[in-house]
């Protein structure tokens, strides 16, 4: 594992946190549950049947030594998760509905988050992002102040640690989406020691150029100011001038930024995508994420492609964001 790693286990190892992986018998969740259980790095519960978890345990050559197995179907609080659910839902699920949901094992999982049995949740891996994510909309919610979850990703490259945003969630993000998501990443900057200056990227800086694209990231700008008026933010920025100091010095000598922005907000999901694979492709950066920000408790959503170490590192990155949370 890379040092940024390293620091989180630490960090995380001396909480011992419980995360909820729902995907009970997914093989590469059993693994990673099972070295994050055996490292005591934390508390790993999952979810499904106990004799088909134990069977695919078996079959891996996985030992439950070190996991809580949690079947929904036989689960002796099930009668609670089951109030709090149509409470939380507010007239929107009846008993019978909420039993039928609480069922699936994205729900069931949301709720342990949700009551504080479970400091966190990762799914995915047999799941789609909606599959993840909707549960999670619907009952932990967002933030005060925030409309939308985003996903960013932390790039890494030695010593050098960047927040990239958003590269996973809103497609067409308006000036307040992008003003939320900023607000958002520097919290995330953050967990992960990371003092933030943020960035709001366009093709134009501080005026070169006008359109509604680069009005829509000024007024963003304007926005996450009155937001949070203690946050290093300015925009909008073309990337270099945000992130080289001698341009910077030329295209916008008065901005607090300096050329030493650590977070950037991209206008758009597509660029937001293209920016962090160009800079983990062509730039040698090791993008960790998409990790999901807003939530009043963390969530995340792997890749249905992931392997054993991505599972174990997102759930450290879930982990310390429960604890920073």
């Amino acid at each position: 594992m890379s040092g940024l790693f390293e620091q989180i286990e630490l960090k995380v190892k001396s909480q011992f946190p419980t995360i909820v992986f729902p995907e009970g018998t997914d093989e590469r969740i059993l693994e990673a549950a099972a070295k994050l259980g055996e490292n005591k790095v934390l508390h790993p519960i999952v979810v499904g049947s106990h004799e088909e978890v134990s069977k695919k345990a078996s079959e891996i050559g996985v030992t439950l030594d070190h996991i809580e197995v949690v079947d929904p179907a036989t689960y002796p609080e099930f009668d609670e998760l089951v109030t709090a659910f149509v409470e939380r839902r507010k007239g929107k699920a009846t008993e019978e509905e909420a039993r039928k949901q609480l069922l699936n094992v994205n729900y069931f999982g949301t709720m342990l988050v949700y009551l504080g049995k479970a400091a966190g949740l990762v799914s995915g891996a047999a799941h789609s992002t909606g599959d993840t994510v909707r549960p999670a909309l619907q009952i932990i919610k967002t933030k005060a102040g925030i409309r939308k979850t985003s996903g960013v990703f932390v790039m890494v490259k030695g010593d050098q640690k960047l927040i990239f945003g958003d590269c996973a969630i809103n497609i067409a993000p308006d000036s307040n989406d992008l003003a939320e998501t900023a607000i958002a990443a520097a919290e995330t900057a953050r967990v992960f020691d990371i003092d933030p200056k943020v960035a709001m990227l366009s093709f134009s800086t501080k005026g070169s150029a006008n359109s509604p694209e680069t009005e829509r990231v000024s007024e963003a700008t304007r926005l996450a100011k009155e937001m949070a008026p203690d946050l290093v933010i300015d925009g909008e920025f073309q990337f270099d001038a945000a992130f080289v100091p001698s341009v910077a010095a030329k295209k916008a000598p008065d901005s607090p930024l300096k050329g030493e922005a650590n977070v950037f907000i991209f206008p758009s999901l597509e660029a937001g995508n293209i920016g962090y694979k160009i800079a983990q492709r062509l730039g040698d950066f090791e993008a960790i994420g998409p990790i999901l920000q807003g939530l009043n408790k963390p969530v995340n959503d792997l890749s249905r492609g992931c392997n054993v170490d991505d599972v174990y590192k997102l759930a450290l990155i879930t982990a310390m964001q429960g604890l920073n949370g």
